[in-house]
């Protein structure tokens, strides 16, 4: 039997429950009534439970999951969706400079060479556990990561104990590695180029809605983008997408669809954030939001070449509300990774925070993890993605951005080490529209186009 990963009623509740113990609302009733009835927690890792559920279990969660829904937190005023009520919270709000900061074409393709490097690195050990991607990067001497991780040397019993990630492996293992292959850490900087040739930087959500359902291949979509891609074909409009029966609102989804909205606005965080809230709300709410928003503030101080890593990330925070659960997680990241010589000691410190109360894919322990590991690197290339990757959860998203920033902050492809970027071959593979095959250096100057375009842009 067919089992559709991130959309089935029986998966979504138990993530439902979860995130209600997150933000607060008390679920303990609905949560007995599930488990009553024999529903199971949701699934650990995959998307989708094993056996399927009775269509009496089916119908009982689409029920609880609009109850839930129902719920009030007590969050709500502390952690807003709405952009004029985030900003009416954040006290430091960035304010432009009098002129627009240029960008080089050469600073945007270290950034698209960068998230790509980052990206390949951590795809190999997506969804592992962090015993075992540090036995697997040890036993081949490469601890903490200093280039791809390779299978060679790797004892056949550990191999078996902590297998790579099985859809990556074939492409991204340094002895596989040949060119960039797809990952949807790379799709979405894609479908954001593509939304900003056609509507510039005054697009609007609905915008990109439209463009996913144009360009975006239901198959290539996942946790939060797959549901709000259900929800658009199933009639409903954002932000209700983002809500509706999506347990997976606060998730690292819309924080890997940031990057262009910052490389595009240099010297402008503010602007960055904004065009990421139009972005993120599609699919995503309070934190999930927030996690966008910051991250595309930081690329849009990095692109001006004119700030250090630790002035990015406190620029960073100032488009977040300073009481959110995500401001306090990278605050509280930030400080120890100014702590502790050793990262792993971060990163130990950090599970102990948010595992497991936190999904492996949720913004907040993973926002957190890519602050620590720039600021523990001091913005350094390699330093930024081994530590990124090295802390586990959604190793691949993290290595991307983290390697993003570090790409912006080394400023061309000159300066971020060959080993990282000669595998790469000047090619990336992806499923969207006809960029299939396209080089980084061309990326750069389509980048470079709509960073120096006024705006707003064509309609």
């Amino acid at each position: 039997m067919l089992r559709l990963t991130w959309v089935q009623p029986e998966d979504l509740i138990g993530h439902e429950l979860r995130q209600a113990r997150l933000d607060g609302r008390n679920a303990s009733a609905v949560a007995a009534r599930w488990r009553a009835a024999g529903g199971r927690e949701a699934p650990p890792r995959a998307g989708a439970s094993t056996a399927p559920a009775s269509p009496y279990l089916r119908l009982l969660a689409r029920d609880l999951l609009d109850e839930l829904a129902d719920l009030p937190s007590p969050m709500a005023e502390t952690e807003p969706t709405d952009l004029g009520r985030i900003r009416a919270l954040c006290p430091h709000w960035p304010s432009p400079g009098p002129s627009p900061a240029p960008v080089s074409p050469a600073r945007l393709e270290a950034a698209w060479l960068g998230r790509a490097a980052g990206c390949l690195l951590g795809k190999p050990v997506e969804k592992l556990p962090l015993t075992g991607i540090r036995l697997l990067g040890r036993a081949a001497g490469n601890w903490p990561p200093t280039g791809y991780f390779t299978a060679r040397g790797v004892p056949a019993d550990l191999l078996a104990a902590h297998p790579w990630n099985r859809r990556s492996a074939p492409t991204s293992l340094a002895e596989n590695i040949d060119g960039m292959p797809e990952d949807d850490d790379l799709n979405y900087p894609l479908l954001n180029l593509r939304l900003l040739q056609r509507h510039g930087r005054a697009f609007t959500t609905a915008d990109v809605a439209r463009l996913w359902l144009d360009e975006l291949p239901a198959g290539r979509t996942f946790t939060a983008e797959r549901v709000a891609y259900r929800n658009l074909l199933c009639g409903l409009e954002p932000p209700l997408t983002a809500r509706h029966r999506n347990p997976f609102r606060e998730w690292i989804g819309a924080l890997i669809r940031a990057d262009v909205h910052g490389w595009t606005n240099p010297g402008d965080p503010a602007a960055a954030a904004e065009q990421a809230h139009r972005d993120a709300v599609l699919t995503h709410t309070a934190n999930g939001v927030y996690a966008a928003m910051f991250t595309a503030a930081v690329l849009a101080t990095a692109a001006t070449g004119a700030h250090d890593v630790h002035a990015c990330l406190r620029t960073g925070l100032a488009v977040v509300p300073p009481a959110s659960r995500l401001a306090g997680a990278v605050r509280d990241a930030i400080r120890l990774a100014g702590t502790h010589r050793d990262f792993d000691t971060v990163v130990d410190a950090l599970h102990a925070r948010h595992w497991p109360a936190h999904h492996w894919v949720h913004a907040v322990p993973n926002t957190a993890l890519i602050a620590a590991a720039l600021t523990h690197a001091d913005g350094d290339f390699t330093g930024s993605v081994s530590r990124a990757v090295s802390g586990g959860w959604d190793t691949d998203s993290n290595g991307a951005t983290a390697g993003s920033v570090a790409g912006l902050l080394a400023g061309s492809p000159a300066a971020l080490p060959e080993h990282w970027t000669a595998p790469l071959k000047n090619r990336l593979a992806t499923s969207v529209g006809d960029f299939d095959g396209i080089g980084f250096d061309t990326l750069a100057h389509l980048t470079h186009t709509e960073a120096t375009r006024p705006c707003p842009g064509p309609s």
